[in-house]
């Protein structure tokens, strides 16, 4: 029978089909992201961009567009992809391409991650939908600045966002390192306002 489960750095076991809230780690989380590419790494600069760097501004995103969402969403919201810490980034296409099987995997860890954070197994329609629209600006601003799309390429595929929601908000290619140390602060605090 093959390995489903993965040992992790902070020495959890997290078994990949049955996850339990138990083996979840923030640090694990934050180290993983932090060294997953967006974009198949196919994106100008230095250093990947991360899924920890995304996150970061998706929650940026979605603190703008809902300034009243409880900070519970906010949570939520910086950690829309954290499965993506065991079983990586991938593209539309290739999810696509993988079928459902990759959905329920995916269900399955961000359940026990929800858990872990005080969350609930699954959010509501309502709550998924907006850190769904904070995500499509976060992808029009990544195709745009560091993906090589064309604006009107971008807009066709994620929509053309309102500038406003963007202003100020760049994105920018770090060391892994860095952008593991602010995912995990921004968790933290986000967790203490929770408190």
């Amino acid at each position: 029978m093959a390995r489903a489960w993965q040992r992790m750095l902070s020495g959890r076991r997290l078994d990949l089909l049955d996850p339990t809230p138990m083996d979840i780690e923030i640090e694990d989380i934050a180290h993983g992201l932090a060294f997953v590419a967006r974009w198949n790494g196919q994106t100008q600069g230095d250093f990947p961009y991360s899924v920890a760097e995304h996150s970061i501004l998706v929650e940026a995103l979605f603190s703008r567009m809902y300034p009243k969402a409880p900070v519970k969403w906010r949570l939520a919201a910086l950690l829309h992809d954290a499965p993506e810490y065991v079983i990586g980034d991938m593209i539309s296409p290739v999810k696509a391409a993988v079928g459902p099987d990759y959905g329920e995997l995916d269900d399955r860890l961000m359940a026990a991650i929800h858990i872990r954070f005080g969350l609930p197994a699954a959010l509501p329609k309502t709550i998924k939908s907006q850190i769904k629209r904070a995500d499509k600006v976060s992808a029009y601003m990544e195709a745009t600045q560091i993906a090589g799309f064309s604006e009107s390429e971008a807009a066709k595929f994620f929509g053309k966002p309102k500038p406003e929601l963007m202003d100020g908000l760049e994105i920018s290619l770090r060391a892994p390192v860095e952008v593991r140390n602010d995912f995990t602060a921004r968790h933290n605090a986000l967790l203490k306002e929770l408190s």
